[in-house]
């Protein structure tokens, strides 16, 4: 039990004093990162996917059609 309440008041500690947390600016700029990283990467996927159907459906369509 010793171990774990020392863990605690460790985890504590770190937290407090010696994590430094972001100021509203950089949180904000860093959300807009991820915001946009994260559009650019689900318009290449739907855009790859997009791509690899119609190229399925096409070799459907010669192959069976």
């Amino acid at each position: 039990m010793n171990k774990f309440l020392a863990y605690c008041r460790n985890s504590y500690k770190e937290l407090t004093e010696k994590v430094t947390w972001p100021n509203w600016d950089q949180l904000q700029q860093s959300t807009m990162i991820v915001l946009v990283a994260t559009i650019i990467l689900t318009l290449i996927i739907w855009l790859m996917d997009f791509v690899a159907g119609g190229a399925l459906n096409l070799l459907y369509k010669t192959l069976y059609g």
